[in-house]
């Protein structure tokens, strides 16, 4: 959830285009998945109806809730995330502008900023998804770590592309639901806390990259495939890469900007919880983990006094 938070929708952005995925066969998924059911928030006549997203999915899964399409029919709203306004000139804007927190800087390399343990590994990843020996080596530590991640993510069959946020923006409009955007995080946010991130911080990040790639993506492609068929329980089975979890304790200790990770759960709680104030219907499309994480969303609620429904 880190690399997606912060260096990986930096990264992801800037080379999506021209990283084809590999014809892998580790993840077949062709038929329509829908993906698992949605959790009912509820308080008298209040309804929230919750979609759990995650990321990297099946690159080939094709997305259709015949669930989610029978509560639009009697839904006022969706909420989705808005966008990341990422194109090609705010990338070379922030090239130009923002370099020196996206690139090494001062004629260095990556090998240099690196602990040389941690650019072993790194090196030896980047020669297993058969880039070159120089690939990535002007790019700040995170940023090149969330390049080598996407690659390896690509060699299992694995992609970031699959926005179910917009999937269900296209429904919306179908069926004539008024869609609200919410504002979790932009650009502006993720240089901010690229800016005040400290080097133990960043760092620890990397570690936690590279362990993804070197041993963490069985766990990847396990989530992807429970996903698609519904099993939520498989999902909360599967054990965090606990370089992963230093990671997320490290971002989260964060302060000010850095903080992103805590932002974005109090944003969906303020805007789930103004719909649970009212009658209505809404449906939402929040991150799977920022659900079902031991004091995550769900248990907010819970504690708050609302009637949670499982899948």
């Amino acid at each position: 959830m880190a690399a997606s938070l912060l260096a990986g929708c930096l990264a992801g952005a800037a080379c999506r285009a021209d990283q084809p995925p590999p014809a892998l066969d580790e993840i077949v998924v062709t038929a329509e998945r829908a993906g698992p059911g949605m959790w009912h928030v509820h308080r008298g006549a209040a309804n929230v109806w919750i979609l759990g997203s995650i990321s990297p999915l099946p690159r080939d899964i094709t997305w259709r809730s015949k669930q989610v399409e029978t509560v639009l029919e009697s839904t006022s709203q969706v909420l989705v995330q808005k966008p990341l306004e990422i194109s090609i000139p705010r990338i070379l804007w922030m090239l130009i502008a923002d370099r020196k927190y996206l690139m090494v800087g001062g004629g260095k390399r990556l090998k240099n900023v690196l602990p040389p343990e941690l650019h072993a590994r790194f090196a030896a990843q980047r020669s297993n998804v058969g880039e070159d020996a120089d690939k990535w080596e002007r790019y700040r530590p995170i940023i090149a770590a969330a390049f080598l991640q996407q690659a390896a993510f690509h060699q299992v069959n694995l992609s970031m592309r699959l926005d179910l946020g917009a999937a269900l923006r296209v429904l919306a409009k179908k069926h004539g639901v008024r869609i609200e955007e919410i504002k979790v995080a932009g650009v502006s946010d993720m240089l901010e806390a690229l800016k005040t991130m400290p080097a133990a911080t960043e760092r620890t990040c990397v570690e936690a990259s590279l362990t993804t790639v070197e041993s963490g993506l069985p766990r990847l492609v396990d989530r992807a495939q429970a996903w698609a068929v519904g099993n939520v329980e498989r999902i909360e089975n599967l054990p965090e890469l606990k370089d992963v979890d230093a990671c997320r304790t490290a971002l989260d200790a964060g302060k000010g900007a850095l903080d992103v990770i805590g932002r974005i759960r109090q944003t969906w709680l303020e805007n789930i919880e103004k719909y649970l104030r009212s009658a209505g219907t809404t449906i939402a499309v929040v991150n799977l983990d920022m659900l079902l994480e031991r004091g995550g969303l769900l248990d907010q609620l819970r504690a708050k006094g609302y009637e949670i429904d499982a899948p």
